[in-house]
């Protein structure tokens, strides 16, 4: 008792150690090599200071989308004094069975990243572990969810582009599963239906979120139109799905702003650093606010109050760059 007491400041419960005692306790503990047990610290006081993040990764693309959502988590992570355990599902239909054993006391809270769930989890969400998730696909029982507005995102990119005279707008979005990629797509409908023009036949595609699904979406899209006129821009569902547009038509000889302008989404780190023009969704930020939101729910759940907060929706913003140019003059036809 005298040990532990010292070993814990000095004084813990009934028990009081002088001054000699815990530097005579100290000196031997370091002899030693002692090291606290931090299962038995956790279990001591009912908290690990650790958060996990739940994701998948398909695909042998680097996923920047996740990899900018999580340098946020990290950051907020580390702000709050934090550890980060990283838990992975070979696919969302895991998490009945995988969710609930990650929930056994190892961490505070857990983090959802863009998690496409079976279900709502009520049946199965376990109520004593506080939840967060990042571009949920639909809600979950007792999780906040954090977001950015994608009709929104794609209504504002899509009318710049009428503003600036484009028309013949292709838009080549995320799969139809998701409802992210959805939403994007009533964003560029919208834009064409509140302009009064009639969107062009046959321009929205749908591909994989990645480099090598944009490219075979507009390599098939060219073959198909073949003959016809090129579209005067293209938005891409995604940075990655832009990118692999932009390598399709410069494989066809077409010079990408000049003859075709192209556009993404996320404003992801590659969009930056090649100043393409996208929309900006604050991917980073969401991380941060995502262990924000969590230690919030944490603290709550220690004090007994088990209200749920409102989901989070943060704004996004058009982001002009040099992959978007005024209308060509010249009437270009796919070869």
């Amino acid at each position: 008792m005298a040990a532990s007491g010292a070993l814990n400041g000095g004084q813990r419960g009934s028990v009081r150690v002088s001054a000699e005692t815990r530097d005579r306790v100290l000196a031997v503990a370091g002899q030693l090599g002692y090291r606290p047990n931090a299962t038995a610290l956790a279990l001591a006081h009912q908290r690990t200071d650790a958060v996990g993040v739940v994701t998948n990764f398909l695909g042998e693309e680097p996923n920047l989308y996740f990899l900018e959502l999580f340098s946020g988590v990290i950051q907020g992570a580390t702000a709050a004094g934090l550890t980060t355990a990283v838990f992975t599902l070979k696919d969302w239909r895991d998490a009945p069975s995988r969710i609930p054993t990650l929930c056994d006391g190892r961490v505070d809270g857990l983090i959802l990243l863009a998690p496409r769930l079976p279900d709502d989890g009520a049946k199965w969400s376990p109520k004593h572990t506080p939840m967060v998730s990042v571009h949920a696909e639909q809600p979950v029982y007792r999780v906040v969810n954090i977001e950015s507005d994608n009709e929104i995102g794609a209504y504002e990119m899509v009318r710049h582009l009428l503003e600036i005279g484009h028309r013949r707008i292709l838009h080549v979005g995320g799969p139809p599963q998701y409802s992210g990629a959805t939403r994007r797509v009533d964003g560029y409908l919208r834009a064409f239906a509140e302009a009064g023009v009639a969107p062009p036949e046959g321009h929205v595609v749908r591909a994989p979120l990645t480099v090598e699904g944009g490219r075979e979406a507009m390599q098939h899209w060219l073959q198909v139109h073949s003959g016809e006129q090129l579209p005067e821009a293209v938005f891409g569902g995604n940075d990655a799905i832009a990118f692999g547009c932009i390598e399709a038509l410069r494989m066809r000889g077409v010079r990408v702003p000049e003859e075709v302008s192209v556009v993404g989404y996320d404003n992801s780190w590659m969009a930056r650093s090649v100043q393409m023009a996208t929309v900006h969704q604050p991917l980073h930020e969401m991380g941060r606010r995502a262990v924000e939101v969590l230690v919030q729910r944490i603290e709550a759940r220690n004090r007994g109050d088990e209200t749920v907060p409102s989901h989070v929706v943060l704004p996004t913003e058009v982001v002009l760059g040099k992959t978007l140019a005024s209308p060509r003059r010249a009437r270009l036809t796919i070869a």
